[in-house]
């Protein structure tokens, strides 16, 4: 009998052992019932399908997944339609939202890392909100002046506060992306906030900017030098260097 109990203890200490790096990616979405989501692992490469999951009829779903190393998941309804999120070793993370829109209306419980995405992509769709009106501002003053409801001097004097909004903007979205960096430094999501884009500009600019490179290379050569991320990334950076120092 002891010995039955002993090989029972064993083979649920190795069952447990080979779950540890498991992860779970479950949620409920709004407008969700019976659609599905898709899931990609986003290697240093590359985007990697995984899967796809349909909802239930209360637009829940669950996933479990044994995660290879520290990498990012994208989760999406349609190619426009995305959360990239970054697991640790073990974690549930849960999301909430609306199907129909979910990159704007997501939030997530129980995630570390995933969390600080989140907050950089919320920080980003203000920033994305802000462009549309400057955006639609500009486009009613064009209808305006083809109109003849305004003159050119007006057009052109509207013009330069929109300007002058969009500039704003700009730099309010670059500071965040700074400091977000600054304040995570050995953390993968400084990877994504690195190639932060807004209005298809880049945010930080390696012509001008490279310190930042280096910072966030060095920061996860110190916590994480054999993740294939860090490794890709090094390749890059000195492909940059290189670009810029001719």
């Amino acid at each position: 009998m002891k010995r039955i109990l002993l090989i029972a203890a064993t083979l649920m200490l190795l069952a447990s052992c080979g779950n540890k790096n498991d992860i779970v990616i479950e949620g409920t979405l709004a407008n969700g019932a019976g659609k599905t989501i898709y899931i990609e692992e986003m290697t240093p490469e590359s985007r990697l399908f995984i899967d796809s999951v349909t909802l239930d009829s209360k637009g829940h779903f669950k996933y479990r997944y044994a995660m290879p190393y520290r990498t990012f998941y994208n989760v999406h309804v349609s190619e426009a339609d995305y959360i990239v999120l970054l697991p640790d070793f073990g974690e549930t993370v849960t999301i909430e939202g609306n199907y129909d829109s979910l990159s704007n209306t997501y939030h997530l419980k129980g995630a570390g890392d995933s969390q600080l995405l989140w907050q950089l992509q919320d920080y980003s769709n203000h920033g994305s909100e802000v462009l549309h009106d400057i955006v639609s501002t500009d486009q009613q003053n064009q209808q305006l002046l083809a109109e003849g409801k305004i003159s050119q001097a007006q057009y052109d004097e509207a013009r330069k506060e929109t300007d002058s909004i969009y500039l704003a903007a700009f730099a309010d979205q670059q500071h965040y992306v700074v400091d977000f960096i600054q304040e995570h430094l050995g953390s993968l999501v400084t990877l994504i906030a690195l190639y932060k884009p807004f209005n298809n500009r880049p945010l930080i600019n390696p012509a001008d900017s490279f310190e930042f490179y280096d910072a966030v290379l060095e920061g996860l050569e110190e916590t994480m030098p054999d993740n294939p991320h860090t490794l890709n990334f090094k390749n890059q950076v000195e492909r940059t260097r290189f670009q810029y120092a001719r």
